[in-house]
């Protein structure tokens, strides 16, 4: 079969290698790869590529091989998966607690966008709890975790503020319900709770614009710069404020797989999806990506999808 992997160039980040198929472990299914999406942290670990790296996270396809010991779903199954890595391949071994079963309503594409993004945004948002008449900042929203937390905020009952870098990639928020600033200090505060993702200043920055006793929540640096805090300003700030740093990971991911489809299926969530293209433009995608000249998901497909 046809893998991508990492070549370690920055304007090239990943060629075509042909492989042999995976061998499922007794608790996984093999999935012929239908459609993926990368990830924008993805980008920055292919900069410098951990040895045997094999990239790819979000998927969607077929079931071609069900699991050995009788778990999940069954050969011809359509599904989306979040395997810990080989997902950016023809075929990929996924553990069946990590599937989620795919109706005819939900195509390859709209699928695809769900894993790692819309995961991160169902934990987070239990993570900051009752957002029902509560105010909301959210930094870095133009991504797809921003989009699917917008969405999901919003429809919860939360006052939103999202903070984007230009109109452009602002405008499908606004439209979600969010009003749309573009730097951290020309939001309005005070705000219940801050979802942070971006790091370097806007951090303190968001900080000083909660309530006292309210919530920040970290989950991203997506500036790449790191935060300085200074403890006399703190002082000076908001009391009693509660930072919690924020990590997506942990299996199982079927259960909350199976949430985000349950509700595009509904269209109660809509995957603001910024490209769909063949695999073979994965390189230049993940560029663009990493640019942040992608609004939300990027979606690549192997073959004719539905």
């Amino acid at each position: 079969m046809r893998r991508l992997i990492p070549t370690g160039e920055a304007a090239r980040p990943v060629a075509f290698t042909e492989a042999p198929r995976p061998i499922p472990e007794h608790g996984e299914a093999l999935v012929k790869v239908e459609a993926f999406a990368p990830n924008r942290g993805e980008t920055f670990l292919l900069e410098h590529p951990r040895p045997g790296m094999l990239p790819g996270k979000d998927i969607a396809g077929l079931v071609v091989q069900a699991a050995a010991d009788g778990s999940g779903p069954g050969i011809g199954t359509r599904v989306v998966g979040h395997p810990a890595q080989g997902g950016w391949a023809e075929y990929a071994a996924v553990p069946t607690h990590s599937l989620a079963v795919l109706p005819d309503g939900v195509d390859s594409i709209r699928a695809a966008a769900l894993p790692l993004a819309g995961i991160t945004a169902l934990r987070l948002l239990r993570t900051a709890g009752s957002l029902a008449g509560r105010r909301v900042l959210l930094t870095g929203a133009a991504g797809g975790v921003g989009h699917y937390v917008t969405e999901l905020a919003v429809a919860a009952g939360a006052e939103l503020t999202a903070v984007t870098a230009t109109p452009a990639r602002g405008r499908r928020l606004a439209e979600l319900g969010a009003q749309v600033v573009h730097d951290v200090a020309a939001a309005r505060g005070p705000f219940d709770v801050v979802l942070e993702s971006t790091g370097g200043p806007d951090l303190p920055a968001a900080l000083a614009k909660v309530r006292p006793g309210g919530l920040l929540v970290w989950f991203g640096q997506a500036s790449r710069t790191p935060v300085t805090l200074d403890f006399f300003q703190l002082l000076s700030g908001p009391e009693r404020v509660t930072i919690r740093h924020f990590h997506y990971a942990g299996a199982p991911y079927g259960s909350d797989l199976a949430a985000l489809v349950r509700l595009v299926e509904q269209e109660r969530l809509h995957p603001e999806i910024g490209r769909i293209a063949a695999w073979s433009q994965t390189a230049d995608t993940l560029v663009d990506l990493r640019e942040r000249r992608i609004r939300g998901k990027a979606v690549l497909t192997t073959a004719a999808t539905r």
